[in-house]
Parts: structure tokens; sequence; C-alpha cells
């Protein structure tokens, strides 16, 4: 299937490279100088004005088959005949310009997968979706697509015609099965348009899509990793000991888990080789590097931010050695919430019940810290439902719900783990150390937590381990940590609130039982 090849969505096409290889794509990629190569193998590319995603600019085409099922409490609708009109003059810029295909899956269960067809106007990009998504066997000859996504960075819409937002779109047809992108380079988009397909596909299914990434133990024990952005999934989940199943996204299905993804998008702004060694050595030939700074002699420099602070890799997930293939693997054992508080309060390890876990999920709670957006001056609450709110087609509560189920037919342990500040806010207390995190994963994977001593916490109402093999027994407790107790207890109490605020919009919708497992506000 490598080489020119004709399909049937586009018309008029210059060309059509239906499948290169890595090596291809890298090669065209830097002739027709869209990136260069680094002293690490890796292409390096600019995303240009959009270094991340741009969730004002993301639809969902309202038709009959998603007027009763989107949240559109969360989601912008787009009308059918906006999607035709765009689509069209889409179809008029392509002509007599070069695309490049790629044919892959998302779901590496091959019972629920999905086919989609990936259509680029740039091989770089087509490059990412390759080492990011399912590649097909060679074997694999009568694909046959169930969704095709067409992403032309170049082609900016006009807001006043098109009806969108700005010149950057990501708009979802479900009716037709086509994603349309424009106006951004960032490649995310990309990925995280088909994560919400799953997230829309899955749950009519009694699957669960999860934001999460994966690992299992020598013994088959299976471990999930959630958590929003900046807050360790795929730096936990990648450790030596474990086998890799996937850094991000998941299903949840009656045979176990699998990844939805063949490949990783790591952050890697500040990566060192001593910390994270497996993403480190996975930056090599055919991964691809967003927006890090390089310098004259192709060097790179993962400290520098000048770019942008979302500064980015994918590559395939067979870069990192322990990957296991096909990625899945039988049903967890063991499930970890991670948020990185920076308010400083939050107990840096929790068990919780499976009334508090829905009520953490729910929550998707972390927080933003001064000097990572415009305007922010002090530690910021985030709360994105199911740790993946702009992925979300449905109501947050169909994917609690499923996550309910599926801890309590399974048995499956819970933990929540605060991978951001103790002994003050952020600008006072200091970031709880990664050896200190891995310590804690690792007694909550291994059972050693399962005989200890727990106390409940009096503000956030989760029991905390009274010792943990490896970490000072003094950081379990948040308050034994801050100098200043009155100011701790204050500090706690004002993000108890917030989390109580958050929640009062499912208050109507969900158990008083999930509510009274919450913070005491």
């Amino acid at each position: 299937m490598e080489g020119r090849d004709k399909i049937t969505i586009l018309h008029g096409a210059k060309n059509e490279y239906v499948n290169l290889s890595p090596a291809a794509l890298v090669n065209m990629a830097i002739i027709r100088g869209e990136g260069m190569l680094t002293n690490t193998g890796a292409l390096r590319v600019e995303t240009g004005k959009y270094t991340g995603r741009s969730p004002h600019d993301k639809f969902i085409v309202k038709s009959p088959k998603t007027e009763q099922v989107i949240d559109w409490s969360a989601n912008k609708p787009f009308s059918e005949e906006q999607f035709t009109q765009l689509y069209n003059r889409m179809m008029g810029y392509i002509q007599n310009r070069d695309i490049f295909v790629f044919n892959g899956y998302a779901g590496a269960d091959r019972e629920q997968c999905v086919a989609v067809r990936f259509i680029n106007e740039f091989a770089w990009q087509n490059l990412f979706v390759h080492q990011l998504f399912i590649r097909p066997e060679k074997t694999d000859t009568n694909f046959a697509a169930d969704f095709t996504l067409i992403c032309l960075p170049e082609f900016k819409a006009i807001a006043q015609v098109d009806g969108t937002n700005s010149e950057a779109f990501i708009i979802l047809n479900m009716e037709k099965r086509i994603v349309l992108i424009g106006g951004t380079h960032y490649g995310g988009e990309m990925k995280k348009s088909i994560f919400t397909l799953m997230n829309f596909l899955l749950p009519a299914r009694g699957v669960m899509p999860m934001h999460c990434s994966a690992n299992v133990g020598e013994e088959g024990d299976v471990a999930l990793f959630f958590g929003l952005s900046g807050t360790g999934k795929t730096t936990l989940s990648a450790d030596h000991k474990r086998g890799l199943i996937g850094d991000d996204e998941h299903g949840w299905s009656d045979s176990g888990i699998f990844n939805f993804e063949g490949g990783c998008y790591a952050k890697c702004i500040r990566l060192q080789a001593e910390t994270e060694p497996q993403i480190w050595e996975a930056i090599k030939f055919g991964a691809v590097l967003e927006n890090v700074v390089v310098d004259n002699h192709c060097m790179v420099n993962y400290d520098c931010d000048s770019i942008t602070e979302n500064t980015r890799v994918a590559y395939p997930i067979d870069h990192i050695s322990n990957a296991v293939s096909p990625s899945l693997a039988g049903h967890p054992k063991t499930v970890i919430f991670l948020t990185a508080d920076a308010f400083g309060v939050l107990p840096p390890i929790a068990k919780l019940t499976k009334e508090q876990a829905m009520y953490h999920f729910l929550s998707g709670y972390t927080s933003k810290v001064a000097g990572t957006e415009r305007g922010i001056t002090e530690p910021e609450a985030t709360f994105s439902a199911c740790f993946g709110a702009p992925f979300l087609p449905l109501s947050p509560l169909t994917y609690a719900k499923l996550l309910g189920e599926k801890l309590e037919q399974h048995d499956t342990n819970v933990f929540l783990i605060n991978t951001g500040w103790s002994g003050g806010p952020h600008g006072v207390g200091k970031r709880i150390k990664l050896s200190y995190t891995r310590a804690m994963v690792s007694a909550a994977l291994e059972g050693q937590l399962n005989s200890v001593a727990y106390e409940m916490d009096p503000v956030f109402n989760v029991f905390v381990p009274q010792s943990c093999p490896g970490v000072d027994a003094r950081l379990l407790n948040p308050r034994n940590t801050w100098d200043d107790k009155t100011a701790y207890d204050l500090m706690a109490r004002r993000l108890a609130g917030l989390f109580a605020q958050n929640i009062n919009r499912f208050a109507a919708q969900i158990p008083p039982e999930i509510l009274a497992a919450g913070p005491e506000a």
C-alpha cells in the first residue's frame, strides 16, 4: 500500500502519497522545508501561532443522530449546512496540491477498534499520525475507513462566512463520519479529535473510554493513571519494571484494557535523561519534536521555553523498550488519580472508596500555577470532569457511571496521588520529589499499603496512610509540612470550598453518598 495511490474522498489533488514509511515522510518533510533533523535523529517542526489545542474552536455538527445525545452544555454545535459549505471550500483548496494519507486504527482491541483515514497537506503531520496511531499489518490490504480526518493547516476559515470562531477550526461530524481541521498546525488536534470520537462511540458498547496511561507488571497486574496535562501520566507510567500499555488514552471493555493509540505524545520541557530515561531514549529517528528550541547546530535544548512551555514529542510506542505488544492487558488491579495541587494542601497519597473515587473522577482536579498563563498570579484550581472534559461529547455522568460499575465488578483499588506542592503553596512550598512520588506509586501497585494504618483527613475526607516505604512519614500529612498551621487550615478550607462549588453542577443527578464523599467545605 506504500507509495502513490488514489482514494475516493478527494478529487483533483496533484499527488496522493498513501502510507509512506517514516523514513520517506521524514525525507519529504525536510525537502519541503517543513522541519529539520536534530542531533537526536528526531524531526523538529514548529507549529506557529498555535502551540497547543484551541478548545474554543472545536465544534460538533448537530444532526438527527447527535441532537439528543451530545452534551451541548459543554460542546459547541455546528450546523450541517455550514459543515457542507466548509468541506466544499476545503476540497477546492486541495486542488492541484500534494496530500499525504495514512490508513490506521484507533484501538488495539480489534473487537473495538475504529479504522481512520488521515489526510494531511504536510508530510510531518502524516508522520505524526503514522507514529501515534495503530499501523496496519502488511497483510491488511482491505482497509475500509470508518472515519476520515482531513487536516489542512494552511486553509484558514473566514469566521463570518464559515460560522467558526476564528481562522482555526476542529469540526466533528458524527453523522458523515468526517473530521475537519484547519487553520492550526498543532498536531495534538488530530490526536484529541480521534479521542473525542472514541468517547462518543464506545459507551454505547459498554466500553469505558479513559484519559489515562496504563502499564502492567510481571504478574499481569494492570495499573491506570488518570490525570490532566502536567500531572505525571506519561512520566509515572514509564517504569522499566513494568510493561507500558500506553501513555494517554485507553478503553476498558469486558475483556480488559486496550490502548487507543500506537504511540506516545509526551511533554518534553526540561526533560532529563536521569529522571525520565525511557522518554529520553525514545526521542530518535522517526520521532517528531514540536516547538522544541534548537541551536544553529541542530542541538536540542529541552530547558528553553522561548517558543512555548508546551513542547512535545511524538514517537511510536515501540521506541519504549518494554512496551506491550499488542497494547492490551487484563482488568486493572489499581487505579491512580493524579493531581498537581499548587495550593500545597492535598495529601501526597490517599486511598479512596468507590464513592470517593467517583467524586474525584467527576471533579478531575488539578491546578495551574503562576507564570504558566497570562493573568495567573497565584495558584488557580482547574476542574475537568473525568480528567478530560474537553474531549467528552456525552455527559460526564455517563463515564462516571461506567467507572463505578467497572471498579465494583473487578474490586479495583483506587488511590489519589498529589504530584504538586508540599509545605506551602507554589512560590512558598516545594514540589514533591519525583523519587517520593515513584515510591508511593510502587507501594500502591505492589500492595504495600494494604496493611498499613490509615487516618481520615478531616478536610478532604480521604484515607491517608500513616506510613509508606521509601517516603518520610512527616510528608504524608500535608499540615505537618507547613510552618504556619493556621495558613494551612485556611488554604485547605478554601480548596475544599472550590471542590464543593464545582460538584454542585452534578448535585441533582448523582446519589447523595457520592456527594457526601467529597471534601468538607
